[in-house]
């Protein structure tokens, strides 16, 4: 049976002020009136039964998805005590739904994806699955076709077409075989992937047989596979907090690009049908809401004099007024704003690094 697996881990450092420790990107309404978390579950439709979705969080995010999600039971939200990258996450989720499915094929997805449309969406997941279940050693993961020269994304390199012989009875996107994992490139190096036409983002969306992937973690990661037992083995009981803490801890973090995919031989990416956007930081605005005839995103009360170029958050209660600015970003919050040039964004992550350094916790 297909399982799903949500990865909601992440800190959303570069969506501040709006994102907190406490309060994540994937649990913010940045598009439509569902938060980004709600919103991936509600794509999933009939694919995958509720009692089938397991969410993977950091521990102090728990209460706060079970109230996100109460149609979730709690055992089915598991919280990290620390943070270890993608690979233990997936380990552990992997683990846990293979001992109540032996057979399970598992598509494993982050928490804070935008992709239109959900049906398309859920016929590219049913595609993979045929795909795996036809030769149950493969990985198949989905890359997006690049539109602009992205610096921000992994790349995923594809080699020959997957022959006809090889891919199941139903037609679907195209498929080919992985011939490597590229790291986020600088601006010529992203430059060449694009005009090459056989690059794709990697869009982190993966389906395989959860126990195909601990086969892949036990052999490339043995030490982390031991930790990851341990703690699957407590899942249920009593002594399940105390394992988890102990155990996840002593976890080396690593991603799963790093763990697995850059070593395993049998990838597939699938041309995704679907369009996605990984909201990776607030210029994802412009792309979500449109721009006007000045160029501008607007979110909330504004209003504006000769100012292009910009995107403006705030809410309905509080008014923001620029004048004369072209390129910029302001985010209003009720402790915090934030204005930033657009070509600085990368900043906003060394302003929590900052502010934490300070000790002003409480705008973190």
């Amino acid at each position: 049976m297909l399982h799903a697996v949500i990865m909601a881990g992440g800190s959303g450092t570069r969506f501040w002020p709006a994102s907190r420790m406490t309060q994540p990107k994937q649990l913010l309404n940045l598009v439509g009136d569902r938060t980004m978390i709600q919103a991936t579950v509600e794509r999933l439709g009939d694919l995958v039964s509720p009692d089938r979705v397991l969410v993977v969080t950091n521990r102090r995010l728990v209460g706060q998805i079970g109230e996100q999600l109460p149609e979730m039971p709690a055992e089915a939200i598991i919280g990290e005590p620390c943070k270890r990258d993608t690979a233990p996450c997936i380990g552990l989720a992997a683990s846990i739904v293979l001992r109540s499915d032996p057979d399970a094929v598992m598509v494993v997805m982050p928490a804070d994806h935008i992709i239109e449309s959900s049906l398309a969406f859920q016929e590219a997941i049913r595609q993979a699955g045929r795909l795996v279940e036809a030769d149950p050693e493969r990985i198949v993961t989905f890359g997006i076709r690049p539109t602009y020269p992205a610096e921000i994304f992994g790349y995923i390199e594809r080699a020959e077409p997957l022959p006809d012989s090889d891919a199941p009875v139903s037609p679907g996107a195209p498929v080919f075989r992985v011939s490597q994992f590229r790291e986020k490139p600088d601006a010529q190096q992203a430059r060449k992937y694009c005009a090459s036409g056989n690059y794709y983002w990697n869009s982190g969306i993966f389906v395989w047989k959860a126990r195909t992937i601990l086969d892949a973690l036990e052999r490339y990661e043995p030490e982390m596979h031991s930790h990851l037992t341990a703690i699957a083995d407590a899942h249920g009981c009593d002594t399940f907090g105390a394992v988890i803490e102990r155990e996840f801890a002593a976890i080396q973090g690593k991603s799963i690009d790093y763990a697995v995919m850059e070593h395993y031989a049998n990838v597939l990416v699938i041309e995704a049908p679907f369009q996605w956007d990984d909201v990776g930081s607030w210029q994802a605005l412009a792309r979500m809401h449109g721009t006007d005839d000045q160029g501008n995103t607007l979110v909330g009360r504004h209003l504006a004099l000769r100012t292009s170029n910009s995107i403006v958050r705030s809410d309905d209660d509080h008014l923001i007024v620029t004048v004369g600015l072209d390129n910029i970003i302001v985010v209003h919050t009720p402790d915090a704003t934030l204005v930033a040039n657009k070509d600085d964004e990368e900043s906003i992550r060394e302003i929590v690094k900052i502010l934490e350094q300070k000790g002003w916790t409480e705008h973190l």
